[in-house]
């Protein structure tokens, strides 16, 4: 397992790294998700574009793309219906992140197929229902994260804490991990693996504009906005003048999505909102899906080392 012996992440999963890219709509597609599978992390196939055919159709070019472990992401409140579900239990995927909802109607199906399932929480409680439920384990969606927040904001530091005071439950800490600092950080804090989003909006692999990409590379730490917090849904978002206004409002306009593909894949920065984490202050350069993750799993182990070193050299001082 690569130095990860023990890990129940990739127990569950099968992956070398426990390294997942995170479920973008549209952008988390086969093109992405098996640079990642490749490179050893765990590609993950979005759903929440609602494009349900166009998804089906992306799964199942995996399996021409990579020999890596990958899985898919069901959004819960967003799916129309249950295609989808229903499609997964029957295509012998494996493994399955679920998302905006209570996974409780999921989890019996889901598991009745083979596959293990992870729901992302935003918060304590909902932890402790997921667990309640027989959930597989935990995606813990710190505050610091792009995309759909809670309004509630609470951070990766403090979540992960919190959830594992209360359960031993297997979790990936995502939201402010760009990194093998942070991975080693999150580590510390009990968790198995962590779901890296931002990071790969910016991959080279990436099917997003250059624009998109060097946005984020550009960001500084407080480059993004949490925006709609009194309204639904609540996300965090890079800095434009769009969201500048938007922030001043306080509130997103009912088209703020309309023409989303008309930023990610049209360079249009303007045009809608451009999801990002706070990560983007850390990255400052486009590199591959491989060199993300061999660098972070490198970086990850050097952390680990020079903290494990504390130990011996503290009893020697008793």
């Amino acid at each position: 397992m690569s130095g990860f012996e023990g890990n129940r992440v990739l127990a569950h999963t099968g992956a070398k790294y426990p390294i997942i890219q995170a479920p973008m709509g549209w952008i988390a597609r086969s093109q992405l998700a098996s640079s990642v599978a490749n490179a050893g992390g765990i590609g993950i196939i979005e759903t929440s574009s609602g494009e349900t055919e166009a998804c089906k159709a992306e799964i199942e070019k995996m399996a021409d793309l990579t020999d890596g472990v990958f899985g898919v992401n069901l959004p819960i409140l967003f799916l129309k219906d249950d295609a989808m579900l229903r499609y997964i239990c029957e295509s012998g995927v494996k493994f399955v992140t679920t998302s905006a909802g209570s996974p409780s109607k999921f989890i019996k199906p889901l598991k009745e197929a083979g596959i293990t399932v992870y729901h992302a929480v935003p918060t304590l409680d909902a932890a402790m229902k997921c667990v309640d439920a027989g959930i597989d384990g935990l995606v813990v969606e710190g505050a610091e994260g792009g995309g759909f927040k809670n309004p509630e904001e609470v951070s990766s530091l403090v979540l992960l804490q919190a959830i594992r005071q209360r359960s031993d439950i297997p979790m990936v800490a995502a939201g402010g991990i760009c990194n093998g600092h942070g991975m080693a950080a999150a580590f510390a804090l009990g968790a198995e693996a962590v779901q890296m989003g931002t990071r790969f909006v910016s991959a080279a692999e990436s099917p997003v504009h250059a624009n998109y990409k060097n946005a984020i590379v550009d960001a500084p730490t407080t480059g993004t906005y949490v925006l709609n917090k009194k309204a639904s849904p609540c996300i965090r978002a890079l800095k434009t003048k769009n969201t500048d206004a938007i922030y001043e409002e306080g509130l997103m306009p009912a088209d703020t999505f309309a023409r989303i593909q008309d930023l990610y894949f049209g360079g249009d920065m303007e045009a809608s909102v451009g999801l990002a984490g706070q990560t983007a202050g850390l990255i400052d350069e486009i590199k591959s899906s491989a060199d993300i993750i061999n660098e972070t799993v490198r970086e990850f182990f050097e952390v680990a080392g020079r903290m494990g070193a504390m130990v011996p050299a503290a009893r020697a001082a008793e």
